[in-house]
């Protein structure tokens, strides 16, 4: 047996006796919000997998990570899947504002933010979109003025994922407001429990959402947490949309709980029924689900040879074309997963007579719309993949 051989052995053996029955199939995963209450299974499950540091397992183990190799988080991830494991934790910690400071942050930053992030006792939201500034972020124009030792915030972000419950934000803000538009931007981190920092739900057509209006009113950012050099975060903040963009088209990794093809498959037999040998009684159904299960399949197949082939492991601007495509694939399985459920995908939110897994699949169909939005719109993805992969003339 191989060394890979032996980790995936000692890894399914590890992962079997420690995964909660709670903690496996779909349902609640830790954020990291001290806000949020967790579940005893969930709770449990978080705490077993950052004390291996496998919440992020190829972070290296000063800062609360597993230090794995790729091949060894892949083979974690494996696992996790054969097992139904959920991820034990997530949200823009581990896979944002993390792999940023691992690359940008000093020792100080790393030391004092990646430990908590790992552990899962902290969550994070991202300031970047404001009302006039969404596609063309650089617009942007909350203000941050240099108060000796701290800076001073005042303007407004909008869609601000996960702000009420969050407690630390990464934001863009304008340290210079006579140079040229990408440039006096600095990245800056602050802490959301403060009396200058104002959240406002945004309720969405799909039911209860993570968006917020967030408004700074001299809001306090200490300048140890000065991500970068002052006037110089155009660069650090358009890396972490890489990160970001890598997370939804699926470059990152990770696991799932539930498998998209089999849950497809699941359903049509449900809702349009199976002939004698077992199959999707609906030839047009059955042709449908097959070509989007092969779709993925062959999407995660280029994912991971896009992710063994990137030695550097950090994301370039191929991440545009998972992103593009992968937000694609998830809108269009939500979109075929409602069609197969017929009426009964259609039930509005907390309405009777519907199961649980119905009112899901509508809430999915409506919120997936947002994935070719956030993170960049797939019209600027495009304009990314035409000039910075193909090189194409503007």
């Amino acid at each position: 047996m191989t060394e890979l051989d032996i980790f995936r052995t000692e890894t399914a053996a590890w992962l079997n006796e420690n995964c909660p029955e709670g903690a496996r199939g779909p349902g609640q995963v830790a954020v990291g919000s001290s806000k949020i209450t967790l579940e005893r299974d969930v709770a449990l499950w978080l705490e077993r997998m950052a004390e291996k540091g496998w919440t992020a397992p190829t972070w290296p183990t000063e800062y609360g990570g597993g230090g794995l190799s790729p091949a060894q988080a892949k083979v974690l991830y494996e696992e996790m899947a054969q097992l139904r494991a959920r991820s034990p934790l997530m949200g823009m910690g581990t896979s944002m504002i993390g792999p940023t400071l691992l690359q940008y942050g000093n020792e100080d930053q790393k030391q004092r933010h990646l430990p908590k992030i790992a552990r899962g006792e902290v969550q994070w939201c991202q300031g970047y979109s404001e009302p006039n500034a969404g596609s063309d972020l650089a617009a942007l124009s909350t203000r941050a003025i240099d108060q000796g030792d701290h800076f001073t915030i005042t303007g407004q972000k909008i869609w601000t994922s996960g702000a009420a419950t969050a407690d630390w934000m990464f934001i863009l803000v304008r340290t210079d407001p006579d140079a040229p538009k990408h440039e006096g931007i600095s990245f800056m981190m602050l802490p959301m429990d403060q009396s200058g920092v104002t959240t406002r739900p945004i309720r969405l057509i799909s039911g209860s959402s993570p968006f917020c209006e967030t408004f700074f009113d001299d809001a306090i950012a200490q300048k140890i947490d000065l991500l970068g050099d002052l006037n110089k975060g155009w660069t650090i903040g358009k890396r972490l949309l890489q990160f970001e963009r890598s997370g939804i088209g699926g470059l990152s990794g990770g696991a799932s709980a539930s498998d998209p093809s089999k849950t497809l498959v699941r359903i049509a037999k449900s809702y349009i029924g199976a002939d004698g040998s077992g199959r999707i009684s609906d030839d047009a159904l059955r042709s449908t689900i097959l070509d989007m299960n092969m779709k993925r399949r062959a999407f995660q197949l280029t994912a991971q040879r896009t992710n063994e082939e990137n030695k550097s492991g950090i994301p370039g601007a191929a991440t545009s074309i998972f992103k593009l495509v992968g937000a694609g694939m998830q809108r269009d399985t939500a979109d075929l997963k409602r069609d197969l459920m017929g009426f009964r995908g259609l039930g509005a939110q907390e309405e009777v007579g519907f199961t649980t897994e119905e009112l899901k699949a509508t809430e999915e169909f409506l919120h997936l719309r947002t994935t070719t939005i956030y993170g960049g719109s797939n019209e600027i993805q495009a304009n990314i993949i035409a000039k910075r992969v193909l090189g194409l003339p503007e």
